[in-house]
């Protein structure tokens, strides 16, 4: 396969993380008294921390928008948006741990955030390998 080729699969890899975490983002913005319940939140404490969060996922998007830009050149960020979301993987099953099984409901809303950010996490490495084979032999794409 082309370095150019594999710079275009890596672009759309890291977009589909980047549209997915945005979405994610976004929903919790519009509609966050939807989404307080699944973490056991109610009224309006409820309703800011699922507004907090929402902020938080578009903040950590950064690397992800540079990456995005150009893999290659960008790889740094690219790297970031990995470790990020491996971070993010590995903080959500240890939190998941301490879950009492009676919350049923949270430990499902943890669980969702455990797959979304795995699979997440599987692009962004697809996407470094991706790169990894093309260094030194693209200048620009």
């Amino acid at each position: 396969m082309r370095a150019s080729t594999r710079i275009w699969i890596a672009r759309i890899l890291v977009g589909l993380v980047l549209l997915s975490n945005l979405y994610a983002a976004v929903s919790f913005l519009l509609a966050p008294n939807d989404y307080a319940p699944g973490f056991e939140l109610k009224g309006e404490p409820g309703r800011v921390a699922v507004l907090g969060t929402a902020v938080l996922f578009i903040m950590w998007q950064v690397p992800y928008v540079f990456a995005l830009v150009h893999p290659l050149r960008q790889r740094t960020a690219l790297i970031q948006a990995a470790i990020m979301q491996g971070i993010g993987l590995a903080g959500e099953t240890w939190i998941l741990q301490g879950i009492p099984e009676a919350h049923s409901t949270l430990r499902g809303s943890i669980l969702r955030f455990i797959v979304f950010d795995a699979a997440g996490l599987l692009l962004l490495i697809l996407a470094l390998l991706l790169t990894h084979h093309s260094r030194g032999s693209v200048k620009e794409s």
